[in-house]
């Protein structure tokens, strides 16, 4: 979080985060004058999902969650101080009958992603190292993302990527395996982006 720039009284937003991870980081990163939003898509989210977000709800008073299809994300314009995007934006990418997920535009994504940034907001991006060729055929094969292509996509919505950082980097993976396999499983090589919106 100290490379990322979160810091206290930001208004913070973890989109994906319904698992609470990152948010459990957050809220106290942010502090009782700061406030994180979770968004997480209708289609990851179950009655255990809301079960667990409330309780952990009760106990971080400065959180909030925020619940829509994956396909008509809505966030408030000009929002946000800083968003963490953690090992999803793949999934923009990413289309499945079974999950209920429709094949989406990642530039109407991050269109509206860029209007829910304040000036000088800072979004970091975490996500699986995928090789370059067919973005959609990576991601339904492996669930990882070429680099390139993430900051292809960002820059073209507007932002600037400000820094990137190695510390996720695993040179033992080949970027071959699906990211569920037990073989890389939690240990993939990934890259990490901070992106700013211009002020």
């Amino acid at each position: 979080m100290q490379f990322l720039g979160l810091s206290a009284g930001m208004q913070a937003i973890d989109l994906f985060g319904g698992n609470r991870y990152w948010a459990e980081i957050m809220a106290p990163a942010v502090g009782p004058k700061g406030h994180v939003t979770v968004w997480e898509p209708t289609q990851f989210y179950d009655k255990d999902s809301q079960e667990k977000f409330a309780a952990f709800q009760a106990k971080t008073p400065n959180t909030h969650l925020v619940v829509t299809p994956f396909e008509a994300i809505a966030l408030d314009a000009n929002a946000y101080d800083f968003m963490m995007i953690n090992l999803n934006y793949h999934d923009v990418y990413w289309e499945s009958a079974k999950y209920g997920v429709k094949r989406m535009d990642p530039a109407a994504f991050l269109k509206t992603v860029y209007a829910a940034m304040k000036p000088g907001g800072i979004v970091g991006v975490i996500d699986h190292v995928g090789g370059p060729g067919d973005t959609r055929e990576t991601v339904e094969k492996f669930h990882r993302i070429d680099p390139a292509v993430v900051k292809a996509d960002f820059e073209r919505a507007g932002f600037k990527l400000e820094a990137e950082s190695e510390l996720l980097r695993n040179p033992a993976d080949d970027h071959s395996l699906l990211v569920f396999n037990p073989q890389i499983r939690g240990k993939t090589d990934r890259f990490v982006y901070k992106f700013r919106k211009p002020r």
